[in-house]
């Protein structure tokens, strides 16, 4: 669980921006502010923070770091808007609940059921039923971003 203001500087450190590789942002997401997170993180986690995640720069690298590490939803209070988009993009799940995020704490198991439009956290046993994402978002986000969901639409209109 992380804080308010985590901005994409500290999500995939500038440092690492010379390669657009999944793996390798991967291998380093979080590092400066939990630098156990690319060696703990597992397939399907899901990052729970305050409030103005991903804030700062406009990079995509942030969203594609942490899908490339397995991260399957960040729940947050609040997004930074240039970071929602390009979570959206990337086809990184988002999802704004600020009741989620204070009733959690570190080590809980979170999920987000995107078709539901619910977080759960699994450890408490409670569940929670923020704004659900418009369904043209859902449908980018369950094509794995805006490149697929784009490169489909033309393929469907060719037939």
């Amino acid at each position: 669980m992380y804080g308010d203001n985590v901005d994409t500087d500290v999500i995939i450190p500038a440092r690492y921006l010379t390669t657009t590789d999944e793996s390798v942002l991967a291998a380093h997401a979080l590092e400066d502010l939990d630098p156990s997170f690319a060696s703990s993180v597992q397939e399907g986690d899901v990052v729970v923070a305050g409030a103005n995640f991903g804030c700062g720069s406009s990079r995509e690298h942030a969203p594609v770091a942490l899908k490339g590490a397995g991260v399957s939803a960040v729940v947050a209070s609040s997004f930074a808007r240039i970071f929602f988009r390009n979570a959206i993009n990337t086809g990184l799940v988002v999802m704004a609940c600020p009741e989620a995020v204070a009733a959690t704490e570190p080590g809980d198991a979170v999920c987000v059921d995107l078709a539901k439009a619910e977080v759960r956290n699994e450890t408490k046993g409670i569940a929670w039923k923020p704004e659900p994402l418009p369904e043209f978002v859902m449908d980018i986000v369950r094509a794995g971003g805006l490149v697929p969901w784009t490169k489909g639409r033309l393929e469907s209109q060719r037939s």
